[in-house]
């Protein structure tokens, strides 16, 4: 989807506006570009911080819990967070039962970093239908997030994103309609080698001069990309049937010598790459 920089009401209904698609379709897991709430190419501090909102307490999380709990989905957006005086580019998981938490970006890129604080925690949340983890853009550059969501039990991650043109190839909107940009190939391989469900929502457009990729899609377990890459142009809905996120779980086992998370040598690594927490029990 398409965002404006500014316009709150406006993005928050075309949000609710895919949300209420996709769950009337039979989605029961949404996920929403970066920044959804707010738009992108902020001219000043003073200006993130009129367009960001409490979390849970905001509108557009407070409208996200609404539609959660009326078609029983859950819902992963990007979000302009406020909390007292400091500000995050965070991420919201909303479900039927209502907010069940928040993942703020830890990898801040660019001038993000003028209005953001980077976030400082590496969460999974249990649900009804898996574990869920949250990443942001940038984040998913840096393979130790994803191990250690992995390490802590992930079967997916949601990974709203405002990925932008890496070289002028991607710039050039000459992509063939099914070729991977450089950010896909990322989430293909941290699905592959983490055997974890990969579920990415760009954006599309040109903000204040900056172009979006766009290119959204989802990766199973072993790495195949089974919905997009969407349109690098077009406001796009995909849509995945019959996805299993069990299969995280099952696809581990690779054959009858190879199991991921045995075969890891913590030896000379720990579990969790040095993050202070307790490790999934596989």
């Amino acid at each position: 989807m398409t965002t404006r920089v500014g316009d709150l009401e406006g993005n928050r209904e075309k949000s609710c506006e895919f949300i209420e698609d996709a769950a009337e379709r039979g989605a029961d897991f949404i996920v929403l570009p970066e920044l959804a709430n707010s738009g992108y190419v902020f001219n000043s501090r003073e200006e993130a911080r009129s367009l960001a909102e409490p979390i849970p307490e905001g509108k557009t999380a407070q409208r996200w819990i609404d539609l959660a709990e009326e078609y029983g989905a859950y819902i992963v957006g990007g979000y302009s967070e406020r909390d007292g005086d400091l500000l995050y580019n965070s991420s919201i998981l909303v479900g039927p039962d209502g907010y069940v938490g928040t993942h703020r970006k830890v990898h801040l890129w660019n001038e993000e970093k003028l209005w953001f604080e980077p976030g400082d925690e590496v969460a999974v949340f249990e649900t009804k239908i898996g574990r869920i983890g949250m990443q942001i853009c940038y984040d998913q550059w840096f393979p130790e997030l994803t191990r250690i969501q992995a390490g802590k039990g992930a079967d997916i991650i949601a990974e709203p994103t405002n990925w932008v043109p890496i070289n002028e190839y991607e710039q050039s909107g000459r992509m063939d309609e099914d070729e991977l940009a450089r950010a896909n190939y990322l989430a293909v391989s941290n699905a592959h080698v983490n055997t974890v469900w990969f579920a990415c929502a760009d954006r599309v457009g040109t903000e204040r001069g900056q172009p979006f990729l766009g290119r959204s899609l989802v990766v199973d377990p072993a790495g195949n990309p089974i919905a997009g890459p969407a349109s690098q142009e077009d406001e796009e809905l995909l849509l995945v049937e019959d996805c299993n996120l069990m299969d995280a779980r099952k696809m581990k086992t690779w054959n009858d010598h190879n199991v991921i998370p045995r075969d890891r040598r913590t030896d000379l690594y720990d579990e969790l790459c040095g993050y202070e927490d307790d490790p999934h029990a596989f």
